[in-house]
């Protein structure tokens, strides 16, 4: 990008339906996205997802590092595409960042991401979060909100996308951010978390889905198969023996591989899935095993964890 081209006029949206292009090639091509913009309008969330996307992501870095960081990530084979969050926590620092940003536009191909959102929902939005503006405690939400809008000013006004996130929930933010960057052809990935557990030791709490085995015979009190786990031969032949098994195997991995390309189109990066039994080293270690394997022939990327397989 030249230095001495004429930035075009920013792009403001306010509704997802308004900033998703049809082509979804918007944003893409950039090799450092720059996010910035009020307290409160999104930029953590922004971030995340620009690294579930596999940029490099850098949150606050020093307003005096970024020509550095920029020149790094030209010139390194290990990064294609980064992503940082410059705001008002750089202080007084932050007058400097329209010069730097002009100056980088001249080497790099750089893309500046500007949200914000109205007073009240960044007001309600403190206040559900229950966390101190960064300007401080010394004044209300509401005039530091007002004095962080005039400190960005400049910097919004070299914005190529200004972004209201006020209508927005975290699954809109997510998916135009996903539609706006990702590089064309790229089909977003969904990673599918498949465990055990044993409900005596509690439920996972970051599973998005939970299904309940202690339906099915239990080898514990079967001779032989106390000490062994799902993974044994002698405790899959048992259990397996058993009809509702095999049927319960089928119906949940169909439901399954109809649910993972929906999640993928709502954007959602992580699926954890618990499969929960008395214990945790049986019968759920069993089913999770035979669901992860269905799961994984279809093509779906797949990770299995037993959490309480050597628990007694």
């Amino acid at each position: 990008m030249s230095g001495s081209r004429r930035k075009p006029k920013p792009t403001k949206a306010s509704l997802p339906s308004e900033v998703i292009p049809s082509d979804g090639t918007a944003g893409v091509g950039h090799e450092l996205v720059i996010i910035t913009g009020l307290s409160g309008s999104g930029k953590g969330t922004v971030l995340r997802v620009f690294e579930d996307m596999g940029f490099y992501a850098v949150d606050n870095l020093p307003i005096d590092l970024i020509p550095t960081f920029a020149e790094l990530c030209r010139h390194s084979p290990e990064i294609s595409r980064a992503a940082l969050v410059v705001d008002i926590r750089e202080g007084g620092a932050l007058k400097k960042f329209p010069g730097i940003f002009q100056e980088l536009q001249k080497q790099n191909r750089v893309f500046l991401l500007f949200l914000e959102a109205e007073d009240g929902v960044l007001q309600r939005r403190f206040s559900e979060t229950r966390r101190p503006h960064p300007l401080g405690t010394g004044t209300t939400v509401l005039k530091s909100i007002g004095t962080e809008r005039k400190a960005l000013k400049p910097i919004q006004k070299l914005a190529d996308l200004i972004l209201d996130t006020s209508q927005f929930n975290i699954h809109d933010l997510r998916r135009l951010i996903v539609t706006r960057f990702r590089n064309p052809g790229e089909t977003p990935r969904l990673l599918v978390s498949v465990n055990s557990f044993g409900f005596k030791h509690g439920v996972p709490t970051d599973s998005d889905l939970v299904f309940d085995v202690r339906f099915l015979p239990n080898p514990h009190y079967v001779p032989g198969c106390k000490s062994l786990t799902g993974k044994h031969p002698k405790v899959i032949r048992y259990v397996r023996s058993f009809p509702q098994t095999g049927e319960f195997i089928g119906r949940i991995s169909d439901l399954l591989l109809y649910l993972v390309p929906h999640y993928e189109r709502e954007g959602k990066s992580y699926l954890t899935i618990g499969f929960g039994c008395t214990g945790g080293r049986h019968r759920s270690v069993m089913i999770a095993e035979a669901i992860s394997r269905n799961l994984s022939s279809a093509g779906i990327e797949v990770n299995v964890a037993h959490r309480d397989i050597r628990k007694t």
